[in-house]
């Protein structure tokens, strides 16, 4: 959530900041501060009429003490009691009207960011080199599927389009890239939380999915619980949580959390001809980076996660690119984001594995999650950051792709290998 204060300082350049993400907001902000006028002046009304009220219900037993008719004073006691209760729930309307056109707001883009979409986003480095072959390649899902890796025909008739089978060596390949994943953040200080799939409204209202993008997550129907559940499309948004509604000390930051998860989207649109296969689906696995840190450790997090992204992929021997996103680009939760895109030759571009991010105290406000300073004892809002490290749907379809062979064999990558019993090639 932005910070009421920065809109009451300066209108003007919050809307700035937002119409360079393509969020054209004047009129909710221009409305965000007559309710903030509005709330504020009902809270004096309020605590004014409550004072006045709390004097004269003092001076009625003084009254009828003294023998004098306290009628009068009764009267004026009753109607400031009605006024109260008027003003109170006049506030209540306003405070909800306040809080959903404030929960709407999409972050505050960081100001190096270009403004636009992602025909602005820059590449910023780039790492090995771009695989070619002295044979004609196969793509993924002939290599899967002649390789005996993926079922994708059976995907489909369980549970329809967007869906696949890993099959025998396919599923331990995809299983030794989780244990890669897990081991390396561990090793780096990592704490493995194993989250519920299922989730609470909250969750999504505090990662900043909720109420604009809840139609984008699986619903579930629950005849003996009113509350709103749902699939979780990302470990992110239990992980986001995990401290909500808490204070915690600043010597307990940052915090640091990973979770593997499968994750389940209600893709939007179509899909790409280029896109078949298990580039997008409706349900991944995914390991999700997850820091909370304090405002001024804020930048040194997001570049540790981005290191860890990178040398994940960097070390499974692929070629790949990290690219800034521009604030139009980037997700309406998040301040900042870098994309780390990997080559699949067959596609003839680059496609995203691990997006990492800061929101800033964005989800921090919408979740109440703070931490007391340890000089002054204030509590101030947390940073969350989140990157993925890495989802799996498209690092099998490239390492398939940019280690074949012509006999149709994959080398399988160095890393992986222990987790595979030591075989180096998987072959028809």
């Amino acid at each position: 959530m932005v910070d009421i204060k920065l809109i009451r300082e300066d209108p003007e350049g919050i809307k700035k900041r937002l119409k360079k993400r393509g969020a054209e907001c004047s009129s909710e902000i221009d409305r965000i501060l007559e309710l903030d006028v509005l709330r504020r002046e009902s809270i004096s009304e309020s605590e004014t009429n409550k004072a006045e009220q709390n004097k004269l219900s003092k001076q009625i037993p003084q009254i009828k003490k003294e023998g004098g008719d306290a009628a009068e004073t009764l009267a004026r006691l009753n109607n400031l009691k009605a006024k109260v209760r008027e003003t109170e729930t006049a506030l209540r309307e306003v405070e909800e009207a306040l809080e959903q056109l404030m929960l709407g707001l999409p972050n505050l883009p960081d100001e190096d960011l270009a403004s636009g979409g992602k025909e602005n986003n820059e590449p910023l480095r780039y790492y090995g080199e771009p695989r070619t072959f002295d044979f004609e390649p196969k793509n993924h899902v002939d290599l899967c599927t002649d390789l005996g890796l993926i079922d994708y025909q059976r995907g489909v008739k369980l549970a329809g389009s967007g869906f696949w089978i890993y099959r025998g060596f396919g599923s331990r390949l995809e299983w030794a890239l989780l244990n890669y994943f897990i081991d390396t953040h561990i090793a780096d200080g990592y704490e493995l939380q194993l989250v519920p799939y299922i989730l609470e409204y909250q969750c999504g209202l505090t990662a900043g999915q909720f109420p604009k993008f809840g139609d984008e997550v699986y619903k579930i129907a629950n005849p003996n619980d009113e509350r709103l559940h749902y699939l979780l499309p990302t470990a992110e948004a239990a992980l986001v949580s995990l401290h909500r509604d808490e204070i915690l000390t600043e010597a307990e930051l940052p915090k640091k959390y990973i979770s593997f998860t499968p994750c389940f989207r209600r893709e939007a649109g179509t899909y790409g001809s280029d896109e078949r296969g298990m580039v997008r689906g409706h349900q991944f696995n995914k390991v999700e980076m997850v820091q909370y840190t304090t405002q001024e450790g804020s930048d040194a997090a997001f570049d540790e996660l981005i290191g860890k992204a990178e040398a994940l992929v960097s070390g499974l021997g692929f070629h790949f690119r990290t690219v800034k996103l521009a604030a139009g680009d980037v997700g309406a939760a998040m301040a900042r984001t870098f994309d780390i895109e990997i080559q699949i030759p067959s596609m003839n571009g680059y496609k995203e594995v691990s997006s990492v991010s800061n929101s800033r105290c964005y989800q921090a406000r919408r979740g109440a999650m703070r931490y007391r300073r340890a000089e002054t004892g204030k509590t101030e809002f947390m940073h969350t950051l989140n990157g993925s490290g890495l989802a799996t749907s498209r690092i099998l379809p490239a390492l398939v792709e940019q280690n074949q062979q012509k006999d149709g064999s994959v080398v399988i990558p160095e890393v992986l290998r222990k987790y595979l019993g030591g075989l180096e090639v998987i072959e028809a």
